[in-house]
C-alpha cells in the first residue's frame, strides 16, 4: 500500500510541476503557447514515467518467471537464463525509446 501511495504521489508530481513552472508565462499573455509548453512538459514527464512504471513491472515479472523455472528444473538453466536475457534487453531498449521521446518532447519547449 505504501509503494502504491508513493507511486502516485510521485506521478501527480511530476503533473503539478509543469504547470507551476509555466504558469508565469501564461499570466505574461503567451497563454496558447504556455499551454503548449504545459502539454508538452506533461507528455515528456508522462511518457517516460510509464515507460519505466511498466518497463520496471515486466522484467520483475520476467525474472519471477525464469527464476522460479529454474528452480523447479535446475537443469535448464542454461536454457531459460540465454531468453532471459534477451528480453530484459528488448524491456529495457522500449524504456530508453520512451526516454528519447520525452527528450524530443523537452527539446520543444
Amino acid at each position: 500500500m505504501k509503494k502504491l501511495i508513493a507511486r502516485i504521489s510521485l506521478i501527480l508530481i511530476g503533473i503539478i510541476a509543469p504547470m507551476s513552472v509555466f504558469a508565469e508565462e501564461a499570466v505574461a499573455g503567451g497563454l496558447a503557447d504556455a499551454y503548449k509548453s504545459i502539454g508538452l512538459a506533461l507528455g515528456a514527464g508522462l511518457a517516460i514515467g510509464m515507460a519505466v512504471i511498466g518497463g520496471a513491472s515486466g522484467q520483475g515479472k520476467a525474472v519471477t518467471a525464469a527464476l522460479e523455472g529454474i528452480g523447479r528444473n535446475p537443469g535448464s538453466a542454461d536454457k531459460i537464463f540465454t531468453p532471459m536475457i534477451i528480453g530484459l534487453a528488448l524491456i529495457e531498449s522500449l524504456v530508453i525509446y520512451a526516454l528519447l521521446i520525452a527528450f524530443m518532447l523537452y527539446g520543444k519547449i
